[in-house]
């Protein structure tokens, strides 16, 4: 007879240090914080653990500890009720669908660069049609060399939706497999060129796809609201609103819930904060569950499909090499989130269409992070972590709230027309330019540790889409600074060199400290600093115990703009 072996006794990785209680934790951090603090200075026990609590656009607060008074009532598992955890249980072998997008309008290079991708670890395709993009006439030979039957094609079209759509539906149904989404999203469509939305196409569009069970026909493209400065709670918000809105169309022109349910895919940004970016996707399954739940869908089909995007927002131009790790950031959390397929954007994509280098780095990011770091062998590996559980918490209940005021507003569709939608995205631009021309929240590369003298990436440029003045912009933070160098080229295109300005050495404590952070600070803009005596268009003047607008908390995109106002440099 054979024994079953004894099982080992569980782990009591922390028996032997002593339990500490909350009162005493907030001592001993009053302590730490204490240590750098003049003595009339001090803070106590509360304003110690407030100065460590991080504050994150759209009211959301991380605290400095979390512990089991945060653990979550009900965990869940993946696959069911409230789906926080996944759609469904991962696949070791296949943990996400690595998804490039291509908008090279050249039809043949963007056939060539499908097929690269896919034989290099890409598994989906997705193409941007419309006068930013390819033509509606072209897909087909984009598409020519795709097995269909191995990898899912998605479009997507701010001007043209119809019309990529039938594209992408016209060789589909020529294959017998052929899987993907035809990407309507007219909501989103008309928030990103400021015209009226169009709802009609949607019941024909499901209808056609009755016996095509691995298409869909609508995406969700919340990308429109975050590039253009929403913030993440209300970036979900917008994304239930606008899916409720179809639904409610589609079940009027006689579509069952849980069918107009099955086709609806969410796209969403992932930004660099990477635990933010998992809490967001695993919020906006929780509450699209419930959307479900509170309609009648069963709950087999209540998780919701998400496509993670790297944040167009967060690219840079300048320094471009450093928009790499905030991808690689970008998509660790959008795999600590579940996302059912992830695009990561190139590096370059800011200076114009990717080379076939850059489309490269992005796809092997993903590979690199789903195959050899072993991120994805596991579903939703931060579950239950008190802290990521927490932050879900906050996403979904803001979420939900946006999503509310949205609905009292008669819908998305009617928060668009009446400037509600706006008003907010208006809003958190506001605040979140004063942190980042305060640099409480910089920009590696840019507003900080800039590089100098960098030789801008040259690459060939994008069609422009047309829009209407009330359409949402793209508004990528680093543009502001940006803008400040763009003003330092235009000076040493006319003068022959950058703007000057000398930086004398202060006779005070750290003053070689001092002088490398004024020499950063000018080199933000594209400013050359220069010792005393050397010829120069301005001086840095000394000012107390450092040097002029050279301190914590100074707005240095007023400040640098004001010094290029000073030397003439053109606006």
């Amino acid at each position: 007879m054979t024994v079953a072996p004894k099982r080992p006794a569980a782990m009591t990785l922390a028996a032997h240090f002593p339990e500490r209680t909350q009162a005493e934790w907030r001592e001993l951090a009053a302590a730490v914080v204490n240590k750098s603090r003049p003595e009339g200075e001090q803070l106590d026990p509360d304003a110690a653990v407030e100065s460590m609590r991080s504050h994150l656009p759209g009211g959301l607060v991380v605290e400095p500890l979390y512990t089991r008074a945060d653990e979550p009532a009900l965990l869940g598992v993946p696959g069911a009720m409230p789906f926080t955890r996944g759609r469904a249980l991962r696949d070791a072998d296949v943990p996400w669908d690595v998804r490039q997008l291509h908008d090279d309008p050249d039809a043949a290079a963007t056939r060539k660069a499908v097929l690269a991708d896919l034989e290099n670890g890409v598994t989906s395709v997705w193409l941007h049609v419309g006068a930013d993009g390819l033509a509606p006439a072209d897909v087909a030979e984009a598409l020519a060399d795709v097995r269909l039957d191995l990898a899912p094609v998605v479009v997507s079209s701010w001007d043209d939706q119809v019309g990529a759509a039938e594209a992408l539906y016209a060789v589909l149904s020529a294959s017998a497999a052929g899987s993907g989404n035809l990407g309507h999203d007219p909501v989103g469509a008309a928030a990103r060129t400021g015209t009226a939305p169009d709802l009609a196409p949607l019941a024909g569009a499901v209808a056609r796809l009755a016996d095509h069970g691995e298409v869909r026909a609508i995406t969700v493209d919340t990308r429109v609201h975050a590039d253009a400065g929403a913030t993440v709670p209300d970036e979900v918000g917008f994304a239930l609103s606008t899916g409720v809105a179809y639904l409610r169309h589609l079940e009027a022109e006689g579509v069952s819930v849980e069918e107009a349910f099955r086709h609806v895919e969410f796209r969403v940004s992932a930004g660099a904060d990477q635990f933010l970016a998992a809490a967001a996707l695993r919020a906006l399954r929780r509450t699209w569950a419930r959307v479900g739940e509170s309609i009648g869908v069963p709950e087999r089909s209540r998780g919701a499909r998400t496509h993670a995007v790297t944040s167009g927002r967060m690219f840079t131009r300048d320094d471009a090499w450093t928009n790499i790790l905030r991808s690689t950031l970008a998509t660790f959390g959008a795999s600590l989130g579940g996302a059912d397929a992830i695009t990561v954007l190139p590096f370059d994509t800011v200076s114009g269409l990717p080379t076939p280098f850059s489309r490269r780095i992005a796809r092997n990011t993903q590979i690199l992070l789903a195959e050899e770091s072993n991120v994805a062998r596991v579903t939703d590996p931060a579950g239950g972590a008190w802290a990521v559980e927490a932050l879900t918490d906050e996403v979904a209940t803001a979420a939900w709230s946006t999503f509310q005021e949205v609905e009292r507003a008669g819908g998305m569709v009617d928060a668009l027309a009446n400037g509600l939608v706006a008003e907010r995205i208006a809003d958190a631009v506001a605040e979140r330019d004063a942190e980042l021309a305060t640099r409480v929240r910089p920009i590696t590369g840019v507003s900080t540790f800039p590089l100098a003298g960098e030789k801008r990436l040259e690459r060939r440029a994008r069609r422009e889409l047309t829009v209407s003045p009330e359409a949402l912009e793209p508004h990528r933070d680093s543009a502001v600074f940006e803008a400040l160098r763009d003003r330092s080229t235009a000076y040493a295109a006319r003068h022959g060199h950058a703007p000057r300005v000398a930086v004398p050495l202060l006779d005070v404590p750290r003053a070689g400290d001092r002088r490398v952070d004024a020499v950063n600070l000018l080199t933000v803009a594209g400013i050359d600093a220069v010792d005393a005596g050397e010829p120069s268009e301005a001086v840095l003047v000394a000012a107390g115990k450092g040097y002029e607008g050279v301190t914590p908390g100074m707005d240095v995109v007023d400040f640098l703009s004001s010094l290029l106002d000073v030397m003439g440099a053109p606006a």
